[in-house]
């Protein structure tokens, strides 16, 4: 396929025209405060809708943005969404930073899990972020890996490859049986060689792929390497829109058009596994 210019993402959303499972999105305050914000409940969906999504995993600072997808299931019906609700370990941005080592986190994360949603009970924990991947042996950070293990519940972690090896230890399967979504698949560049040596070690490793350095070329296109790794791998990648800032869901669309071009250099059935298949597998959902 030759240069595609971003203006032209459009014309070619075709490649891939099936579901999409956003498996990365925040609802966090900034975008809805109370429904007086910029992106209030029905905006959101209505992008949803109009990018072909039919499935998220919702984590958002505070929790309140979560439940607010999760309440408003008229909204969520009509634009044919379904919302897969995570604990997020943030109550506010101080959070990121301390986390790992607090205890009113552990307390709020067991508060919450015994409250569920309006949607039924939460499906996983995190998004969180190590910007020390030593931080993974904190002792709240083992606590929750622990914990996640055994309510099988998904994590969502935005960390470096040497964090995932940390991670996985501290669960009592030595990460054999913990299913952690690897936020962005290592943001700062991780080499695809480490990215598939972590894959073939846990097998419940699953790659996201929002803001991934170099997983397109020229035109949008997929790189090689990336591709490559796909059809080795095509259980274990997901999509997702990272909406965490108000900006990311005003390029919501043109973000899930870019999807479709990549997906489109895949084979059918490795695109829709990526796409969407994927996402259902990973919580156990029929559609």
């Amino acid at each position: 396929m030759g240069f595609i210019a971003l203006s032209n993402l459009t014309a070619h959303a075709a490649d891939y025209a099936g579901p999409l499972f956003d498996a990365h999105l925040h609802y966090n305050t900034e975008a809805w405060n109370g429904q007086t914000g910029p992106h209030p409940v029905p905006d959101v969906f209505a992008r949803m809708q109009r990018s072909g999504v039919k499935a998220i995993v919702s984590n958002s600072r505070p929790n309140d943005g979560t439940l607010a997808l999760a309440q408003d299931r008229d909204e969520a019906a009509a634009a044919g969404v379904t919302v897969v609700p995570f604990v997020r370990l943030y109550r506010n941005r101080a959070d990121y930073d301390s986390w790992f080592r607090d205890d009113s986190i552990y307390d709020m994360v067991l508060a919450e899990l015994a409250r569920g949603t309006p949607v039924g009970p939460y499906r996983g924990i995190g998004e969180f972020h190590l910007y020390d991947s030593a931080n993974a042996n904190g002792t709240v950070a083992k606590k929750l890996m622990v914990l996640a293990e055994e309510k099988q519940l998904v994590v969502l972690a935005h960390v470096d490859d040497v964090a995932i090896d940390l991670l996985m230890a501290n669960t009592p399967s030595k990460g054999q049986k913990l299913r952690l979504i690897w936020a962005h698949t290592g943001i700062g560049g991780t080499p695809v060689k480490r990215v598939e040596d972590l894959m073939a070690k846990y097998p419940g490793l699953m790659g996201e792929l929002s803001y991934r350095p170099g997983l397109t070329c020229d035109g949008g296109v997929l790189c090689p390497e990336w591709r490559a790794i796909m059809l080795k791998y095509p259980g274990r990648f997901l999509i997702g829109s990272d909406t965490w800032i108000n900006q990311r869901w005003q390029q919501y669309e043109d973000n899930m058009l870019a999807y479709r071009v990549w997906l489109g250099n895949l084979p059918p059935a490795v695109a829709k596994k990526i796409a969407w298949e994927n996402g259902l597998a990973l919580f156990g959902m029929r559609y």
